[in-house]
């Protein structure tokens, strides 16, 4: 069973799409620290609140070194200081996380990094999803998630759409 750590966009913005089930299906079993499940619980006013433990594939896990944490906290948030601390900590398989300043720091550590067009691909490839250009256009329009046009090409480009 393949095991990885997110942070909150990608669990966002899979709800937002229904599609939150493809994560067990990718991956088995995915763990999010609990400053993760706090924001999903407790998010701005214009993102529904999801509670995290109610989902069967989910598991909420404290990372246990935080003074790590506190080092990733100068450069990133809570939520992805204590993603990448429990990936690095469990040796994650990969690091669910989007923006960018955070996935350079995973990179930095050596952590595998995979954001959301990267598990739409790979639903994609695996035959979950059969399109993935109107998923991407509602993340754009609704969620208003930041796609560079270079990046969608080229996702839409290894999608074959």
């Amino acid at each position: 069973m393949v095991v990885v750590v997110s942070d909150t966009s990608p669990i966002r913005a899979l709800a937002h799409l229904r599609l939150l089930d493809i994560l067990s299906e990718l991956f088995g079993e995915v763990l999010v620290p609990q400053a993760v499940a706090e924001e999903l619980l407790h998010p701005p006013s214009r993102f529904e609140s999801l509670d995290v433990e109610s989902l069967r594939y989910v598991r909420v896990r404290h990372p246990s070194n935080q003074q790590r944490v506190r080092e990733l906290q100068a450069e990133i948030d809570a939520g992805e200081a204590e993603a990448l601390a429990l990936a690095e900590e469990i040796r994650a398989e990969a690091v669910l996380i989007d923006e960018a300043v955070g996935r350079n720091v995973a990179l930095r550590m050596g952590l595998p990094v995979l954001g959301t067009l990267g598990i739409l691909l790979q639903a994609k490839r695996r035959g979950i999803c059969q399109e993935i250009r109107p998923l991407l256009d509602e993340l754009q329009h609704q969620l208003h998630f930041y796609i560079s046009p270079g990046l969608r090409h080229e996702v839409l480009h290894q999608a074959g759409e």
